[in-house]
Order: structure tokens, then sequence, then C-alpha cells
């Protein structure tokens, strides 16, 4: 009897190492290393409670109560603090000073809530180097502020599918919206700190997302994953931006004066050529009628008598260019 509990004692261990853990956020390790925590509903809030988990057990990291206060667990005393400092109900985000390797893993956030009950996320520390978001958008969606948004992307038929998953990406995490399993039609509920609405069915051809009211928190890339019975995945990404209504007006605007400044520097680099050939014009102008009567006053100096005053003797031809005709009368036939 005492080996059968002893091999079953090992098989529950084997199990829970060989057990994946489902994460809905997952955050590169950094200096100070930032674990969100938002509760997405209404409700009363009682207490939260922080744990780092293995697959065999749950390390309690600090607790939080409205009525009793705050609690840092000894080894995490010093370095270790909630993030909201005016101690919001629903947001018990957590911090960390001067993370290391050693802050890798799994930690769990678990609020007690009514009437709702329990509710826990899980987020996953990962090394810099696994942290990969260099993704490139193939959309590109546009929305003012307060608007309804929904993103769409359509499964591949090719082969049956297992799993869509919808997911925001970052630059220092990424957050899972929703997760459908299509072989049983059901899906995972987001624990985003946002209402996430989606759909998920066995016979989807087309899964979406919709963002309720967003606003320019919203605004980044969406990513949409498909994964087949085989393995194989296959990715959509969305780039969602977020305008306030009055960009669009001040866009024009803008584009409005530019073309006006534009076109009053082109008249005025037209007037100013304008009034520069014309300053060329007159300059040569008396240029040249300077150097007419400068060469007239040389040629008095010249011949100071008078062409039509000839002298004594014989006189000079004034038409100098003037051809000569022969004076021989012409023969007569």
């Amino acid at each position: 009897m005492d080996y059968l509990i002893f091999l079953l004692a090992i098989l529950h261990v084997y199990k829970a190492l060989c057990a994946e853990i489902f994460w809905d956020t997952t955050v590169k390790l950094a200096e100070n290393t930032t674990l969100e925590c938002v509760y997405p509903l209404v409700g009363t809030f009682t207490q939260v409670e922080w744990f780092k988990i293995s697959a065999t057990e749950r390390e309690s990291i600090a607790i939080f109560n409205p009525t009793y206060g705050m609690v840092i667990r000894t080894p995490y005393a010093e370095r270790v603090y909630f993030l909201n400092s005016s101690m919001a109900l629903n947001d018990m985000t957590l911090s960390f000073h001067n993370a290391s390797e050693a802050d890798v893993g799994f930690y769990s956030c678990i609020l007690e809530t009514f009437p709702q009950g329990s509710w826990e996320k899980t987020v996953q520390v990962v090394p810099s180097e696994s942290f990969e978001v260099a993704v490139s958008s193939n959309s590109h969606v546009v929305s003012e502020s307060g608007k309804n948004v929904t993103l769409t992307c359509e499964l591949p038929m090719k082969r049956p599918l297992q799993q869509v998953t919808w997911e925001k990406i970052q630059s220092h995490q990424i957050d899972r919206l929703t997760s459908c399993n299509l072989s049983q039609g059901r899906g995972h509920t987001s624990k985003y700190r946002r209402q996430v609405l989606s759909n998920c069915s066995q016979w989807v051809t087309r899964a979406f997302i919709t963002l309720p009211h967003v606003t320019a928190r919203d605004a980044g890339l969406y990513r949409c994953s498909s994964k087949a019975s085989s393995g194989d995945n296959e990715t959509f990404v969305i780039r969602l931006a977020v305008t306030d209504g009055k960009t669009d007006n001040q866009y024009i605007h803008f584009m409005a004066g530019g073309t006006v400044l534009l076109l009053l520097f082109v008249i005025i680099i037209a007037t100013i050529i304008v009034l520069y050939n014309r300053r060329r014009r007159q300059k040569r102008a008396r240029f040249e009628e300077s150097w007419e009567t400068q060469n007239k006053a040389t040629s008095n100096d010249r011949s100071p008598i008078s062409a039509s005053q000839p002298s004594d003797g014989a006189g000079e031809d004034i038409y100098v260019n003037y051809p000569t005709f022969s004076r021989r009368p012409k023969t007569r036939i």
C-alpha cells in the first residue's frame, strides 16, 4: 500500500512538472520590471496576493488588504512594491527594483472580489534575449477616440485549425487578449486590463475582436495567430491608430496653411527676380548711354571742325561704308 501511495505521489509530481502553465501576459526582464494586474470588471475588492509559482509550489510575495494594509514577504522586502501609490482597488500592479535572472519565471496575481469571487492573472517574466516583438503589420486601421473598433483576420482553410489567439504587442510585454479552442468551441476568458469582445466556435472562418470605446492607450499592434493540428502557425498583424477627432482637421489646416505660405514664397521670389532683372536693364542702359556720351566726347576732341562746315581743301566722306559706283556711262546697244 505504501508503495502505491509513493508511486501516486511521484506520478502527481511528474504531471505537475510536465504541465504547461497558461500565461496571460509575457514581460521582458529589465532592471525595473513591472507586473501588471488590473481587474477589468466592476466589483467590491476585498484582498489581493502575489505569488511566484512553479510546477510544484506557490511562494507568497506580497499581500494587500483594504482593512489590514500591506505586507511584503521577507525575501522580497526593500525591492518589491505596489506601483499604484493611491492604492486603487482594481489596480494591484507589482514592481521590482534591481530585478535579476533569479526573477525570471511565472507570477500569479489573485484578487478576491464580491460578488464575482476569486480572479487570477498569470504573468510570465522572460530574459530580454528571449523576448521578440520584431513584427511588421499586414493591415492598418484608424479610428477616432470613443468609437467601437473591430479588428478582423481571415483564417486559413487549407488544414484543420486547433486554436486562434489574439495578442497585443508592446516593446516590453505581450498581452493575451483572447484564446479560442476551435476543436471544442470554447474560449479563454481574457485577463486584459480592458473589456475585449471576441468570437469563438468550431466552424469559425474569420476571427475578430471588438474594443469598445477606444482611447489613445489602445493604439498599437494586434496579432492574430492560428495554430493547426499539425503544429503549423500563421499570423496576421494589424496596427491600430487612435485619433482625438481633431487630428484630421488640424492636418488639413496645416496643409492649407503650408500651401498658402509656399505660394507667397513663390510670389516673393518671382517679384525679387523681376525687380532684379529690371534693375540690371536700367544699369545696362545707363552704362550704354554713358559709354556713348564718352565716345562722342572723344570724337569731338579728335575732329574739332564740324562736318557741316568743311575746311579748305579736300573734305572727307561722312558715310564711310556708303558704296561707290563707277561714273562711266552705260554703253547703249
